[in-house]
């Protein structure tokens, strides 16, 4: 399988934990794709109409994406639990899914408005309106941190991703004092090998 992928994607780190945390890690060729959202990539429109990564080639030629469909992919293919099947515990680990690239998303739109959109067309208001999403998503886990507890499934990894990128493009957001319950469970999270092993490089 080759992915096409950029160490600073939150979506492709997302991805990467999974494949490691499924022990499939090494069935993966990452294949290095510039995508931005103004200067598109043909040559990844070709292959992901979207422009987007990541995108998974499988071994038989056809592509997969987004990350979502990727991690559910590879869940099924190595035969593990990061999605769970049923139950209680597969909406609630879809839910957080849901709300960690939430978080992601507002984020990415936010880096946008600072480093891909002129100085004079830039809106405050917006930006100041996208990061807030990430402040009443993380005010709402702060408030059931203990669930996140020692789960290692689709929504725990989704807002781990969301946590770290938020350190990446804004060092200054300071959400570990705000919220110290989820920087606590954050903290022993993030110590763990497909973690660490797949932190951005700023």
């Amino acid at each position: 399988m080759k992915l096409f992928f950029s160490p600073q994607s939150p979506y492709v780190r997302k991805v990467l934990i999974v494949a490691h945390e499924l022990g499939c890690l090494s069935q993966i060729e990452t294949v290095p794709t510039a995508a931005h959202p103004v200067q598109r990539n043909a040559a990844l429109i070709a292959s992901n109409p979207l422009g987007q990564i990541p995108a998974l080639e499988l071994a038989d030629g056809r592509l997969i994406y987004d990350s979502r469909v990727i991690c559910d992919y590879l869940n099924e293919t190595c035969g593990g639990a990061i999605v769970p099947a049923t139950g209680p515990a597969r909406w609630r680990a879809l839910t957080e899914q849901a709300l960690g690239d939430g978080m992601l998303a507002a984020a990415l739109l936010a880096r946008y408005e600072t480093a891909a959109r002129p100085p004079e067309l830039r809106w405050p208001a917006w930006l100041e309106g996208q990061l807030d999403k990430a402040v009443t998503s993380l005010d709402a886990i702060e408030r059931d941190a203990a669930s996140l507890a020692d789960r290692v499934d689709i929504g725990t990894i989704t807002i781990a991703c969301a946590l770290g990128y938020l350190d990446l493009r804004f060092p200054d957001f300071g959400w570990r004092e705000r919220f110290p319950r989820v920087a606590e469970w954050e903290a022993q999270f993030a110590a763990r090998e497909a973690l660490r092993t797949t932190a951005p490089l700023s």
